[in-house]
């Protein structure tokens, strides 16, 4: 329990840090007492300062600490839904569906003026933002439906593979009949962002997350229940299929949500997990729900920090960012898994 308990103490702590750095830091730096000045609803020496840390870099920080919990708590969900540790948020092929959305638009629309998250054939970036979420929602609603005549979680992860490849496969195909420039600019919306999202954004963006994080924290009795294997936990009166369209609903709620705002922002939901539970020694979801959700702001807003240089005017590709950080993880994990079943059969 003390070591939990300083676990979630220094996330936050470290959270709380790196959010106050993303709103200092930048092409233009800000010094850190101004930065505490404006979040304590103070004005800056210099009014510049003020207009960058309220009107670019505070959105900036809160979709980056947003969207990494949202994730990783996602990925929390799938990894125990589905008893698989390399289960992520879009195993289901929300991601997919969001992206076949996305390029509906790009293909169907008349034309893009300005960058793509910014100003799409007129529609804003509302209409990316819609589009995303109803190829999500679809996607999901197929799987929703499929689940209904399947018993096992496994199998059900297989359709959702099965399903997402096909999505990215009409994606494909729609592309081949965009103009090369509109197939650039979903390109440049399939590598992630943090700061594309405004105050309006926000607006709805947060609610939701927060919804789907608070239906986690509620469901964390009947993850626990499901660690164990859907026959257990039925042995126990649990009812599998409810606790399982929940989780399916929570996680495309969350990942859908990010996807449509961010784009697809890849390994956070799959590497914050493994690295949450190593941390507090435990799978209890009562703990590890709560951790992964500071886990996942703590390094979205590192990946945030790292995709655009204190200093220059460089953005690097957050997806880039976010797979030399996560390709790593996954690879120590899988060695490591790997030496534990050698170990337990000699």
């Amino acid at each position: 329990m003390r070591r939990r308990l300083v676990v979630v103490l220094a996330l936050a702590a470290g959270t709380a840090l790196l959010f106050v750095l993303a709103l200092a830091t930048g092409s233009h730096p800000v010094p850190v007492a101004e930065v505490v000045r404006v979040l304590f609803g103070g004005t800056a020496e210099d009014p510049r300062w003020t207009v960058i840390v309220e009107q670019v870099r505070l959105p900036r920080a809160l979709t980056a600490a947003a969207v990494g919990a949202a994730l990783a708590v996602a990925g929390v969900q799938m990894q125990t839904l589905f008893r698989n540790a390399l289960a992520d948020p879009f195993s289901l092929g929300v991601s997919s569906g969001a992206s076949m959305g996305v390029a509906a638009v790009v293909v169907g629309t008349g034309g893009v003026a300005g960058s793509f998250t910014g100003d799409l054939a007129g529609l804003g970036r509302v209409g990316v933002v819609i589009a995303a979420s109803l190829g999500a929602a679809a996607v999901l609603a197929l799987v929703l439906l499929l689940s209904r005549w399947v018993r096992s979680a496994v199998t059900l992860l297989v359709i959702g593979v099965m399903i997402g490849s096909a999505a990215t496969a009409v994606v494909g195909v729609m592309l081949v009949y965009a103009r090369p420039e509109r197939a650039q600019q979903f390109v440049l919306w399939g590598l992630g962002s943090f700061g594309a999202t405004t105050w309006p954004d926000l607006h709805v963006m947060l609610p939701v997350i927060g919804a789907g994080l608070l239906t986690a924290l509620l469901t964390a009795k009947r993850l626990n229940a499901l660690l164990l294997g859907e026959d257990y936990a039925r042995t126990m009166g649990l009812n599998v299929r409810r606790s399982r369209d929940l989780a399916l609903l929570g996680t495309a709620l969350l990942a859908g949500t990010a996807t449509a705002f961010c784009g697809p922002i890849a390994f956070l939901g799959l590497a914050v997990p493994h690295l949450t539970r190593v941390a507090l020694g435990t799978s209890d979801h009562r703990a590890l729900i709560p951790a992964s959700m500071l886990a996942g702001a703590f390094l979205a807003l590192a990946c945030a920090l790292l995709s655009q240089p204190p200093g220059t005017d460089a953005v690097l590709p957050l997806n880039a960012v976010t797979s030399l950080f996560g390709a790593p993880v996954v690879i120590a994990f899988l060695i490591r898994s790997r030496r534990d079943v050698q170990g337990v059969a000699s």
